[in-house]
């Protein structure tokens, strides 16, 4: 602990963001560049070393926050790093991407706003590659054990790189003409900027992980002769079989689902595309969604100069400060946050009839209607009280010329036939099921990640990543691992 009176003298200060009328232009990150490493030291210094780091808990990677912010605070970046590095294979992506619940259960929080974990994080990521801290770490020797992980996602990229490190030979096996899984084709640039996935990936091969794109398990490759080439198999193609709305004038076109319109603008970005198909220039965009995946849709659409765009979220607006009685200290709240999207879209007016920034809250949607070519012009919604009960004489009409739908995702998608293939067992949720070591019902055939957990966050993806890999070394270096394991496949984020 550099400064014991840090957190008493240092205000809480975040990586500032480019002028919202100059990061509209782009697709580069958001933040300002070069602008984080001033400050950084000094928010470190404001980490109270406490007893009991609850940051720890809040994390499922058990990230050693504590250590690696007086390493920070002291300018010792490559022991930051080591330390870093020793809990998350990819902190430039959560340093990112993820929304931190880590703050939420700083001991700090309890009266004052948060240490600033998540820009540390990405500080010492950012500095381990720059001074080379971040270099490939290929096995002393191999053991002739053979895995095939199924997806790119961070859960199989960590995994892979886990068992990679130990020794086993890995295969990653992608549908997409690229690896990364959502990281590539679903978070747009803005958020993440490729460079930092490719430069990883770049590090994965030259510790001897092999990748085969633009195959699809079931199709190209049966699900039961990968089985029959490899000594254990990894499934984590994550949950991909989004929800829908069934309501009258769905079937109208120009209604897509977030994930058909998002990877297009990445492809756009990644030079494939001149102009995406969906492109909302000049159009009237509504998104059905009040997550993450309808921000970056929001974020997505302003940049592709939308004539309007306007969020709507089934819930109540959120409070400014956190419900100590509904979600105490340290759990992760729900209170009203401002993402770089909806600073846009405030800043810009994109909706000007909604309640903040682009978002219209306690709004459910009642149908659709369009034109004579069967092309959707309206969106036709009602608030809603708590319980989702329709308030009477509230209906609204938005014009959308495109609707987004964003509604989150209800487990694997089966279209490719792994799972019947297979023979695997599912849940009661329609997820993979799994035992205590991440084993599904079929012996040498593990899970991971969100096709196993369902929906969840970056880190707990890498977390399951990490762990099903000390699984699977387990089997095949006969009973022991020196890997770590973060979680069990049944841990669950802190709730009240």
């Amino acid at each position: 602990m550099a400064d014991p009176k840090g957190f008493m003298t240092t205000p809480r200060e975040e990586w500032p963001r480019r002028p919202v009328e100059e990061r509209v232009r782009d697709w580069n990150e958001v933040y300002v560049p070069g602008a984080l490493l001033p400050i950084i030291s000094r928010q470190a210094n404001r980490c109270m070393d406490c007893g009991i780091p609850f940051c720890h808990d809040a994390c499922p990677l058990g990230n050693l926050i504590p250590e690696w912010n007086d390493l920070v605070s002291r300018e010792d970046w490559r022991a930051a790093s080591d330390r870093l590095h020793a809990t998350n294979n990819f902190p430039e992506f959560t340093g990112r991407l993820c929304p931190a619940p880590c703050e939420a259960g700083c001991v700090l929080a309890i009266n004052q706003p948060a240490v600033t974990i998540k820009n540390v994080e990405v500080a010492i990521a950012d500095r381990a590659w720059e001074e080379g801290f971040a270099p490939p770490r290929p096995p002393e020797r191999l053991s002739g054990r053979t895995v095939a992980v199924v997806g790119s996602g961070p859960a199989g990229l960590a995994a892979a790189q886990q068992l990679t490190r130990a020794g086993h030979t890995v295969a990653v096996y992608e549908r997409a003409d690229r690896i990364g899984g959502l990281l590539r084709y679903g978070i747009p640039a803005f958020k993440m900027e490729k460079r930092h996935l490719d430069r990883r990936l770049e590090q994965m091969r030259a510790e001897g992980t092999k990748f085969r794109t633009s195959t699809v398990i079931g199709e190209d490759i049966g699900a039961a002769e990968l089985r029959s080439r490899y000594d254990a198999v990894v499934i984590a193609t994550g949950a991909t079989a989004w929800r829908e709305l069934d309501v009258p004038g769905r079937e109208l076109t120009g209604i897509h689902q977030a994930m058909e319109y998002l990877p297009l603008a990445d492809r756009v970005c990644e030079g494939d595309l001149d102009v995406s198909p969906l492109s909302a220039a000049g159009k009237h965009v509504v998104i059905v969604g009040g997550g993450d995946t309808g921000a970056d849709c929001l974020g997505t659409a302003v940049r592709e100069r939308a004539a309007s765009v306007t969020q709507l979220d089934i819930y109540p607006q959120p409070e400014p400060e956190r419900n100590q009685d509904a979600e105490p200290w340290p759990t992760y709240p729900k209170i009203y946050r401002l993402s770089a999207a909806h600073e846009e879209a405030r800043d810009l007016r994109t909706a000007p009839a909604a309640d903040a920034d682009a978002r219209l809250f306690a709004a459910s949607t009642l149908r659709f209607t369009g034109d004579a070519g069967g092309h959707v012009r309206e969106l036709h919604l009602v608030e809603v009280d708590e319980r989702r009960r329709p308030l009477p004489g509230s209906d609204r009409t938005l014009p959308a010329d495109l609707v987004l739908l964003a509604l989150g995702f209800s487990g694997p998608d089966r279209k490719d036939g792994i799972i019947e293939q297979l023979g695997l067992a599912l849940d009661a949720r329609g997820t993979i099921a799994r035992n205590e070591d991440f084993e599904t019902s079929v012996p040498g055939v593990y899970a991971a990640g969100d096709a196993a957990r369902g929906q969840s966050l970056i880190v707990w993806a890498i977390a399951e990543g990490r762990a099903v890999a000390a699984a699977v070394d387990r089997r095949l270096s006969g009973g022991t691992s020196r890997l770590p394991t973060p979680i069990g496949p049944y841990d669950r984020p802190m709730t009240a």
